[in-house]
């Protein structure tokens, strides 16, 4: 008996260019599985932050928090004016809308299979110049005495405090949490400003990345286009432009799957027995009434796959054994697959019958990372067959059978 798999181990390499390109910036997440965690079927994400969380770690990373500069051009990246004391128009000092709204992206790899995934941005910061000295500017304040929401940790409505802030007499560099659904939040200037704008602006984001294991292993990418400026999905307000108006987010998803078989020491040769042995036909004269053999062979898998058979000396749908003298009797062959693996219909796999054109066997799918749990094959002549090699005896017969794991479904 031989075995074949295909596709078992992938190992996905993505280079990526060094230079930046205005307006686009790369979100990047893989999926390898790990045999420590075999229940976590997921994607982590591996895009490193930028902006605020890559200057804030110790604040960002125990939260879970990342961040990205918003591609909008060189410094600053955006263009404000002056603004005047107490305006009645939130627009006119600092505002901002972000789309914090569930929004999808189809991923796609080299072969065209697709999967979609959702992001949202859930957080908005950067550093925002006051082109003046707050003391002078208040007449003696610092710059939480500067606006209506007073200091910028604690964000205005809806938005949320991070906890994070720096800045000087002359600036603030913050970051403020944005709740799904969100509205504008805005915050009033309590004096009147010579200029006001954003010297950069970052985002934070959340994922809801597909299932890796109903994905094929490669590299997936798709991208998700956001528009910048007054009414725009990146909303700034009316007094602060951006340099550019489009900032595009470059989705890379890495799968790397495993699909391995292990058979122990001489388990590719079966000898195939009636139940109990041969001593009850040779002491007692009893007939059997099937000769069979099931072997146990250990499996890794995190990637759906098929099974069929290849056979030296196919009967039907199914593989035979012949003697000497080209007498052909059936041998049927099953499997058992371990748990966490199921049919296409969502059910166990018990002794389900593998076949040359491996119809039934066509999609078994993980629930988790299977990582080497004991599998096993069932090889069996039945009564009809048995009756007719006990015509011929003194035969010896044999067969070659090839069990196949593919893990191009």
């Amino acid at each position: 008996m031989h075995f074949l798999y295909r596709g078992l181990a992938f190992f996905i390499f993505a280079l990526f260019c060094s230079s930046v390109i205005a307006g686009t910036v790369e979100v990047r997440a893989e999926f390898r599985p790990d045999p420590a965690n075999p229940q976590v079927n997921r994607f982590k994400n591996t895009t490193p932050s930028s902006g605020y969380c890559e200057h804030f770690v110790g604040y960002c990373t125990p939260r879970g928090l990342f961040s990205l500069n918003l591609p909008l051009g060189s410094f600053p990246q955006t263009t404000g004016g002056p603004v005047a004391a107490h305006h009645a128009d939130p627009r006119q000092g600092a505002y901002l809308k972000v789309p914090s709204e569930w929004r999808r992206v189809t991923v796609t790899n080299e072969q065209g299979n697709s999967a979609e995934l959702e992001i949202r941005i859930s957080g908005i910061g950067g550093r925002a110049d006051h082109y003046g000295d707050v003391q002078v500017i208040t007449g003696g304040g610092n710059y939480w005495n500067l606006w209506s929401a007073g200091r910028w940790s604690s964000a205005p409505a809806p938005c949320v405090a991070s906890g994070g802030l720096n800045g000087n007499s002359y600036y603030v560099i913050w970051f403020w949490l944005v709740p799904e659904n969100a509205g504008a939040c805005a915050t009033q200037a309590l004096f009147d400003l010579p200029r006001f704008e954003y010297r950069y602006v970052h985002f934070g984001y959340e994922l809801r990345t597909p299932n890796p294991l109903a994905m094929s292993a490669g590299i997936y990418r798709g991208s998700q286009t956001y528009t910048v400026g007054p009414g725009m999905d990146f909303d700034l307000g009316d007094n602060v432009l951006p340099h550019d108006n489009i900032a595009t987010l470059n989705f890379i998803l890495d799968v790397d799957h495993v699909l391995k078989v292990e058979v122990p020491p001489g388990g590719n040769h079966i000898r195939l027995e009636p139940q109990g042995g041969w001593q009850a036909w040779l002491q007692n004269g009893r007939k059997p009434s099937r000769l069979f053999r099931d072997q146990t062979v250990n499996l890794w898998a995190s990637s759906q796959f098929k099974m069929n058979l290849e056979c030296g000396e196919p009967m039907g749908n199914t593989c035979s054994l012949r003697n000497a003298s080209g007498h052909q009797v059936p041998l049927d062959v099953a499997v058992t697959l371990p748990a966490g693996l199921s049919d296409a219909a969502g059910r166990p796999v018990n002794r389900l019958p593998l076949t040359l054109d491996g119809s039934g066997t066509e999609l078994f799918q993980p629930a988790r990372y299977v990582d080497r749990k004991p599998s096993t094959l069932h090889f069996e002549v039945k009564a009809d067959g048995v009756a007719q090699m006990l015509e011929h005896p003194g035969s010896t017969y044999h067969g070659t059978v090839t069990v196949v794991w593919d893990s191009e479904v």
